[in-house]
């Protein structure tokens, strides 16, 4: 089948939305907001509220412009603070892999093939990292290559500064089981390495959806972390939640903060948001109802 809609005015835009059942009362708002974020982007939005099984896809009644546009801005505060939290976390995780194992291992550890699972996945790795190494603008990779001719790469604790979170996640992941991985995990509360892996995959999946401006909010996940069978600190008591939606992610970065930032307020932010859109249903996200009672959201 051959896609052919052709593109719509934004005054097209408004009517089509209202054609479909979308109430209005103040056109020149709607036009603006259309016009500084586009009718696709806004379409993840209105999805929720319509009926979509109908070719037409009307809107629910009494749905109107403000209620869809709650929704997008609850959500782009929320990738805010999400964004926040994760770079604190990441920085903490990279930190506690490049000191634990350059500690036993020397200082380019990371390039010994022998600490990992699979050497294929190894050398994907190595190349990659070798391609964020080489277009790196850091003062302090710039130096290295200036004053060091060997190693030919600069130390753990430089080169893996300047990867992206996938791909340390990735290195962390096909690091073989031994002291200094298990005490990367302890140090973050968990007792078995398995479950950071999944963590710092489900982190590396937020925050690329906050990089990139995705929707989060209701989002179905596609790196859901693994549930931990005992913590060191005190952990979700609700019984089998969807590790696929946002609350048990966000348990996840509540947990780490609470090790990483004793006395952080990113809980009380996230509730005060909570509140500023009182239309916004946590169920979407995956909350259970009694998900302030949690030990860990208190």
């Amino acid at each position: 089948m051959r896609y052919r809609k052709p593109p719509l005015s934004i005054p097209e835009q408004v009517t089509l939305l209202e054609s479909r059942g979308l109430l209005i009362p103040d056109h020149a708002k709607a036009s603006h907001y259309l016009s500084n974020i586009s009718y696709y982007r806004l379409r993840a939005y209105t999805y929720p509220f319509q009926d979509n099984r109908n070719p037409r896809h009307p809107f629910h009644a009494g749905i109107t412009f403000d209620r869809v546009l709650d929704n997008y801005l609850f959500d782009k505060s929320l990738r805010v603070l999400v964004f926040d939290a994760i770079e604190r976390i990441e920085i903490a995780l990279r930190t506690q892999i490049i000191h634990q194992f350059a500690l036993s291992f020397g200082s380019h550890w990371h390039e010994d093939p022998k600490l990992y699972n699979r050497v294929d996945f190894f050398i994907k790795d190595m190349g990659h990292l070798d391609h964020e190494i080489k277009r790196s603008s850091e003062v302090f990779i710039k130096h290295y290559f200036r004053k060091y001719t060997s190693p030919p790469n600069p130390p753990a604790w430089m080169s893996l500064e300047v990867t992206s979170m996938g791909l340390l996640s990735k290195i962390y992941e096909n690091l073989k089981i031994n002291p200094e991985k298990k005490a990367i995990a302890f140090h973050f509360g968990l007792y078995h390495p398995f479950v950071l892996e999944s963590w710092m995959h489900s982190f590396s999946n937020l925050r690329n959806i906050c990089a990139h401006h995705g929707r989060l909010w209701n989002r179905i996940l596609a790196q859901p972390p693994k549930l931990p069978k005992r913590t060191q600190f005190a952990w979700l008591e609700t019984p089998n939640p969807d590790i696929h939606k946002l609350f048990v992610p966000l348990s996840c970065v509540v947990y780490i903060l609470n090790i990483i930032s004793p006395g952080h307020h990113w809980k009380d932010h996230f509730k005060k948001l909570l509140g500023e859109f009182p239309t916004i249903k946590t169920s979407d996200m995956g909350f259970p109802l009694n998900w302030q009672n949690e030990p860990l959201w208190q």
